[in-house]
């Protein structure tokens, strides 16, 4: 059979199935042209904030230090979750991730607070003065342990049809085993970051790097409090995100705008790489068991 395939009237050659597209942005990004948030012009009192992580797996939140951190020169304000002027919780689909650490924590790299200064460096640096106490609680580290305790992060799923055990049990041959795969972090070109501009009239405008904006307007929304109209999402590129930015955008947003509305002033939140890897999820490691049963293997002419 010969197939003849050939453009079409009106099609331009480069267009045809099979011929190498240039990505629209490729130039532009290869030259250095292209505009990512940091590359946006900063509003007149822009102030930059930075996180304060948990260094534990699991405990009761005891003290948050911040003398240390205040002293420091150029250094706004320290925020934490006590400051939050409306709801603890991120406005996920089951509310039970809060906005920043608050009497406990839940895992290393948590956000406990921010803090906010005329400077990335600075506010950096002051995050890292901040002393946080913390009464260790066991932590489980480990997929089997979880398993045999019945703790999970939510309800187990159970994909079933027909009778598998009955069918196990009357095969004549089984197999079973184990394995593992490692989990996988987003490395994308363009770190978390978040952009929060008060406008007229209690509106928000916030620059996000993120795959999901309308998300990112719901979450921003819900925290501040206000309606979703008045919050709007812009971004112009992210940066790559291979997932990582489907929904862990969300929360450097909402930090920033809630930032934003207490200080009354522009703020950029702009993680660290070394941060971003400690704060955000990531693809997860698996563990796999299985067991199966099988006929006699036959083969055919």
């Amino acid at each position: 059979m010969t197939v003849n395939l050939s453009v079409s009237d009106g099609q331009a050659p480069k267009e045809a199935v099979g011929q190498p597209t240039v990505h629209e942005s490729a130039q532009a990004q290869v030259m250095g042209e292209a505009r990512y948030i940091d590359d946006i012009p900063e509003l007149k009192n822009t102030c930059h904030a930075a996180p304060i992580l948990s260094s534990v797996a699991h405990g009761d939140l005891a003290s948050v230090e911040l003398s240390a951190a205040l002293k420091i020169p150029g250094v706004k304000r320290i925020i934490l979750a006590d400051d939050i002027p409306g709801d603890k919780m991120l406005a996920t689909s089951i509310g039970d991730e809060p906005i920043f650490a608050h009497q406990q924590v839940m895992h290393v790299g948590q956000v406990i607070g921010l803090v906010i200064a005329d400077s990335v460096n600075t506010a950096r640096r002051a995050a890292k003065a901040v002393k946080v106490s913390v009464s260790e609680r066991p932590a489980v580290l480990d997929v089997w342990q979880a398993v045999e305790k019945q703790h999970f992060v939510l309800p187990p799923v159970h994909v079933t049809r027909g009778n598998a055990e009955e069918k196990i049990k009357q095969s004549p041959h089984t197999l079973e085993g184990q394995f593992s795969v490692g989990g996988q972090e987003h490395f994308y070109l363009e770190g978390q970051v978040a952009y929060a501009c008060p406008q007229e009239q209690g509106q928000w405008l916030i620059y996000s790097s993120t795959q999901h904006p309308g998300e990112v307007q719901h979450w921003v929304a819900h925290a501040l409090g206000i309606e979703n109209h008045a919050v709007r999402i812009e971004c112009r590129r992210m940066g790559g995100g291979f997932g990582g930015k489907e929904t862990q955008a969300g929360q450097p947003a909402v930090w920033a705008a809630i930032a934003a509305m207490l200080c009354d002033a522009p703020v950029k939140l702009r993680l660290d790489r070394d941060d971003d890897f400690m704060i955000t999820g990531k693809r997860h490691p698996f563990h796999y068991r299985y067991r199966v049963g099988f006929d006699d293997l036959t083969t055919q002419d």
